[in-house]
């Protein structure tokens, strides 16, 4: 399984900083944000599975436009995973025909072009033998994280979380863990707005990091682009055992 990074940013600006988007392989999609716009028509034809972390804009917001430029190449509807609670989100707040037009309905709900599975935490999807694995996390709305398991091992990706106990002793149960793909979204400065909006800031993921008992690769993702520079300097004094990089465009996990 190859997993490629199409966006990791908190914000956008220009072609380098786009939002939350992961390819597995040529058929799967983690999240819906900018950085799908980096891919070509038919490279978007071939996606048959979205599986999404939480609602916000920035992981969602290439979902309807994805829809509506390929539907007509395809012959069968694309499925969107997502826990009960997104979905409902989307539903009602996105594909309501006043945002978007309901494709769950288009041209009909017997032939739609999109379809809603929902996914909860624990639940596991098999496609081809990849397995894709719901996470605990914990943001302030309702959120998944995946585990990515292929034949060599696990690449774990949070989504947007804060401090979350159930997620760390998720990971700790995984013996393949190869990589870890965590955010961090703000600096240390701004550690009561990190903790209003349930995210990370350096500190805060420090303490994550001290509490896992394997030795994945970290990867930090989803920096907000004012306070980028601020945030790799306090991941860079990082003492433990584990060392986070950060996440890159284009950056290849094979797992």
């Amino acid at each position: 399984m190859d997993i490629r990074v199409l966006g990791c940013s908190g914000g956008i600006g220009g072609l380098e900083q786009r939002t939350t988007a992961l390819a597995v392989d040529d058929d799967i999609l983690i999240d819906c944000g900018t950085g799908v716009a980096t891919l070509p028509v038919e490279e978007l034809v071939k996606i048959d599975h979205i599986f999404l972390t939480h609602s916000h804009l920035d992981h969602i917001a290439f979902l309807p436009f994805i829809i509506d430029s390929i539907g007509d190449y395809r012959s069968s509807p694309i499925t969107v995973h997502a826990a009960p609670e997104t979905l409902r989100i989307l539903r009602s707040h996105i594909f309501n025909w006043l945002i978007w037009p309901d494709f769950s309905a288009i041209p009909d709900r017997s032939r739609p072009l999109l379809r809603f599975n929902e996914l909860r935490v624990g639940e596991t999807r098999e496609l081809a033998g990849r397995r894709i694995t719901a996470l605990p996390v914990l943001h302030s709305v309702p959120a998944i994280g995946y585990q990515l398991q292929g034949e060599e091992a696990s690449l774990a990706f949070t989504g947007d979380t804060t401090v979350s106990a159930n997620l760390i002793a998720a990971l700790n149960v995984m013996d393949d863990l190869r990589y870890l793909v965590i955010e961090t979204a703000f600096p240390n400065r701004q550690h009561d707005l990190a903790l209003a909006a349930r995210h990370l800031c350096p500190q805060m993921l420090f303490s994550v990091l001290d509490r896992l008992s394997g030795t994945p690769e970290v990867f930090v993702t989803h920096l907000k682009p004012a306070q980028a520079e601020e945030i790799r300097n306090e991941l860079a004094q990082y003492r433990g055992r584990i060392r986070p990089g950060i996440l890159a465009n284009g950056q290849i996990f094979r797992v």
